[in-house]
């Protein structure tokens, strides 16, 4: 993959946005949400619709295509092409106008649908087209795509809430696509063609369109077909091949008031398909299946297993949410006495439980409700998780038949899966008869590319005898397009192509799509083609947790499916630095699909190429991922591999010797911690060591104390429990260990602080791992898993204060020293709320104050916010309140470098500083990071506690 030079300079000089031409960028390009790979030419990020005239200029006139990109989320390959990629995410996102008397809004293409909804939220009003990627698809990429979702019963798709479409022809004539008689020219000869195509092939549209809801294969010529047309109705669904969108005109709603949900629980999937189309006929907004395999693959993910345990009863082999908004809970309460009198009807049932009733399980709470509707959106990653050669394989996934249809027509095509030796995994749109199923093979192997492609051929053939839909929501893309003259007939294939060359005759715009399409097995374009090797190579880290035929390290990095949830600008955790930049190089994602291509040969210089080495620079290892990407893309850990190759060939930095030695120089530096503490104080001085350091001058250094906690100040006999008293709290901020002591004691602990005997004390090797220093903190983690081993098989817990530094031992411990030895202390460890959340009442007084806590990002990875939370609810009269907030910023080093320093601040601009701006100055904020408590110091005039140094301010006596 080389960078074309002439190509590069030519759009850097049309175009005011950024052009990308390295084989790192243009590799995070390559792919989307399916199968396939195809390298762009080049990425360019335009600023303006005149830079997207500027780059189809350069197009046309160097005969490359052009690619329009929204968030990538696309599972048959539309998105991806040898084209010359533009990306509308980062700035062509505006909301235009939002008209609430008429219900319209006007958007760019490059807003992300969640942001469009939380814009109309205060309204009143919600976009009602709801895909599960609602976090990061965009508004283009929905039109582009006819989008549905799971209130489509209701709603429809995408193309009944799109008014009017403004986009760029091929040629570069800029038109206004609606219902309007356009003005005579060029654009209303054009109109005027595609109506002369609609009214001659009228009768055949009528003869060979199926008649179901979720229709959106092919281009929309039957909207050519009426007295009344909207040209913006023939460009939804054309998958970026006619026209580039610049605006968007959409329909509103209003928001459809408080809900309920039903689970109806199924013995067998065939009775849950059964079910289906009696339960329509109680006018719910969604009927959402769910199989026992995502249930299964769910228990396995941590942000879903609560939610799992709180809503499915028993084992059922399937589950249909039903869902009701009736706009009262009276309404609703009897929707829901009818749901259950049809599913006792039908012969379903709980027995033996009071609030279980006719085979429903009510939800009631808006919390669960909204969990529940986040695990079903998830339905794609939670089946991707599966830790195993083989996955489950979008190409008939969302094929739509009548609802009578519907047990037939699943049984049929799970015969076609037997028959083949594999089976299905099902989930999503009950409601309207189109089920998103997924055969399980392995993409590497071509015997399971052949049966893809049988499969395919029977699939559609099947959809075909009950006069269904093959492509019912996802789109046509690479998989799909080559078999519309079997669903459609080659007539209609010919008009296909007729709208295709009458719009863009020259073939720019996003060739190979619905029209002249490659193979669906065509390994040429697969992400994992005939040339895919990852050679053998030796890692720092153990991966053995990921099995498999490409298990391991590579395993790992493969887990990534390209759906981008880690895309999402609000809610939960992942992934920081992405919200900061709006930038794919800076998304769990994008940093997933580099380590591929470097550990493939796919990218010059590997996992030590400075590529690398960019990609990962504004990975903070906040450790979002490990909890919220559902197919467990793990990049914190990741990226402790790719640093630990780099300091291999490269070696450590001064500052990296600073940051990774801490603990061992910090003893030392506590002896002089006057003079330590003069950088802080002496402006000059800051900027003369930034360099030598690698700490912006703009930032203050936590204060070295001047008495630093020592082991001493606890070593009860027989402990109860033992401290591990981290660097950051034992030499900056020791009064809170001597709190947390205080604590535990008055909560009738014996306490003992870990240690070794050696005089030096214990680390976890944080620090170490932050610079790629490996082998270092193995041995520290040796000498942990050494000196706490005795109490542990006591049955003795081991807790710690801060978040990056206990939570280091139920986590990269075991990839450090995997073994029943690290084993046994990842489960004995603790923080110190979870700790005393589980033992003991402890005696407080009012604190008479509320409380705002926010969450260091490895509590949140882990569950460990809830019991801080819980303990905090303990004080009397106490009002907590958790901040929503990402990652703080601060990351350890990384808010110190000058290099990162803006996006640290910038990461704390999004969210936690405007909170902390809303918190009462009376409040007391608690925050257990270190990291999180310099980054509230720094950036704002208020002053964030450890929950150790609060509860002791509240025991009483």
């Amino acid at each position: 993959m080389r960078e074309n030079a002439r190509l590069f300079n030519k759009l850097t000089g049309a175009v005011e946005g950024q052009v990308m031409s390295d084989p790192a960028s243009r590799g995070r390009y390559a792919t989307d949400a399916s199968i396939y790979q195809m390298i762009p030419e080049a990425v360019v990020i335009p600023q303006s619709k005149d830079d997207i005239c500027a780059a189809m200029s350069v197009a046309r006139e160097e005969e490359l295509p052009i690619l329009p990109r929204g968030g990538g989320t696309s599972q048959c390959g539309q998105t991806v092409n040898r084209a010359v990629v533009l990306d509308n995410t980062r700035h062509l996102n505006r909301i235009l106008d939002i008209d609430t008397d008429t219900l319209r809004a006007r958007v760019e293409p490059g807003l992300v649908l969640d942001e469009l909804n939380r814009a109309l939220k205060p309204h009143g009003l919600w976009f009602p087209v709801d895909p599960s990627t609602a976090s990061r698809c965009t508004l283009g990429g929905m039109a582009a795509n006819n989008s549905s979702g799971g209130k489509s019963l209701r709603y429809g798709i995408m193309r009944d809430n799109v008014r009017a479409i403004t986009g760029i022809l091929p040629d570069g004539t800029e038109a206004h696509f609606n219902g309007s008689e356009p003005a005579p020219g060029p654009y209303a000869d054009l109109v005027a063609d595609m109506r002369a195509l609609g009214h001659r092939e009228a009768d055949e549209i009528d003869a060979r369109f199926p008649k179901v809801q979720r229709r959106v294969g092919g281009y929309n010529i039957d909207a050519l077909t009426g007295n009344e047309v909207n040209m913006a109705h023939l460009l939804v669904g054309s998958e970026g091949t006619l026209a580039y969108f610049t605006e968007l005109e959409l329909s509103l709603a209003h928001l459809p008031g408080e809900k309920v949900t039903g689970v109806c629980h199924f013995p067998t999937f065939y009775a849950a398909m059964e079910a289906a189309q009696h339960l329509v006929t109680l006018n719910p907004q969604a009927v959402e299946l769910i199989d026992d395999t995502m249930i299964a693959l769910g228990r396995n993910i941590p942000l879903f297993r609560k939610t799992i345990e709180a809503f499915v009863e028993g084992a059922p082999e399937a589950l249909l949410l039903v869902e009701f908004a009736e706009g009262s809970a009276e309404a609703n309460a009897a929707k829901l006495a009818e749901l259950a009198e049809m599913m006792g009807n039908l012969g379903y049932t709980f027995s033996g439980q009071k609030d279980r009733w006719g085979g429903v399980a009510p939800i009631t709470d808006n919390a669960l409700q909204g969990a529940i509707a986040e695990y079903r959106k998830s339905g794609l990653n939670v089946m991707m998780s599966m830790k195993e050669a083989g996955k489950p394989i979008s190409f008939v996934e969302d094929c739509a038949v009548a609802l009578p249809d519907l047990p037939e027509y699943t049984r049929g095509l799970t015969e076609v899966f037997a028959r083949h030796g594999t089976k299905g995994t099902w989930y999503a749109h009950a409601s309207v008869g189109c089920l998103h199923v997924r055969p399980v093979l392995n993409m590497r192997q071509d015997k399971d590319v052949k049966t893809m492609r049988s499969i395919a051929e029977e699939a559609f053939d099947l959809v075909k005898r009950y006069k269904g839909s093959h492509s019912g929501e996802h789109g046509d893309g690479i998989v799909r397009s080559e078999f519309h003259e079997k669903m459609f007939g080659p007539r209609i294939v010919n008009a296909f192509e007729e709208v295709k060359s009458r719009f863009d005759p020259g073939g720019l715009m996003n060739p190979g799509k619905i029209v002249h399409a490659p193979a669906m097995d065509d390994r040429r374009v697969f992400r994992y083609g005939p040339e895919y090797d990852v050679p053998e190579f030796e890692t720092a880290l153990d991966w053995s947790a990921w099995p498999g035929a490409a298990g391991g390290f590579q395993g790992a990095v493969e887990m990534c499916n390209n759906n981008g949830a880690c895309r999402k600008l609000k809610g939960g955790v992942m992934c920081p630095s992405f919200r900061a930049t709006r930038n794919e190089r800076d998304t769990t994602r994008g940093r997933a699909n580099t380590l591929r291509f470097a550990i493939s040969g796919q990218m010059p210089g590997g996992l030590t190429s400075d590529a690398m080495a960019d990609t990962m620079k504004y990975c903070v290892s906040c450790k979002g991922c490990r909890r919220e990407c559902p197919t467990g893309v793990d990049m914190a850990r990741m990226k402790i591999e790719v640093l630990a190759a780099q300091r291999q060939k490269n070696g450590l930095t001064v500052a990296d010797k600073l940051v990774g030695h801490l603990p061992r120089y910090a003893p030392y530096a506590a002896k002089v911690a006057f003079l330590m503490n003069l950088r802080n104080k002496i402006g000059p001085l800051r900027r003369l060591t930034e360099g030598l350091t690698g700490i912006s001058h703009r930032r203050t250094l936590p204060v070295w104390s001047a008495n630093p906690f020592c082991d001493a100040e606890a070593q009860d006999e027989t402990p109860d429990v033992l401290l591990f008293a981290d660097v950051f709290n034992r030499y900056f901020e020791p009064e809170n260990l001597r709190a947390a002591l205080r604590v535990l004691r008055a909560a009738g602990m014996r306490v003992a602080v870990a240690q070794d005997g050696s005089g030096r004390a214990l680390d976890c090797g944080r620090t170490l791992l932050a610079v790629g220093a490996v082998d270092a903190a193995r041995a520290e983690a040796q000498r942990v898993i050494a000196a706490t081993r005795n109490a542990v098989a006591r049955g003795v817990k081991v807790v710690g204060l801060e978040p990056s530094s206990i939570l280091t031992l139920r986590d990269e411990f075991l990839a450090l020293c995997p073994g029943q030895e690290a084993d046994a202390l990842a489960d004995a460890t603790c923080t110190f709320e979870e700790f005393l959340v589980q033992h003991t009442e402890l005696p407080f007084k009012p604190l008479g104050r509320p409380i705002y806590v926010h969450g260091h990002c490895h509590q949140k990875a882990h569950d460990a916010v809830s019991p801080m939370l819980a303990l905090l609810g303990r004080i009397p009269d106490a009002q907590v309140h958790m901040i929503e907030s990402s990652c703080c910023g601060m990351a350890g080093a990384f808010g110190y470098a000058p290099d990162t320093i803006d996006v640290s601040l910038k990461m704390a601009q999004l969210d936690l500083f405007p909170a902390l701006d809303a918190v009462p100055a009376e409040a007391l904020i608690v925050a257990d990071g270190t990291s999180c408590r310099h980054q509230i110091a720094d950036g704002t005039p208020k002053r964030a506690h450890h929950v150790a140094h609060v509860l002791d301010t509240v025991l009483a006596g």
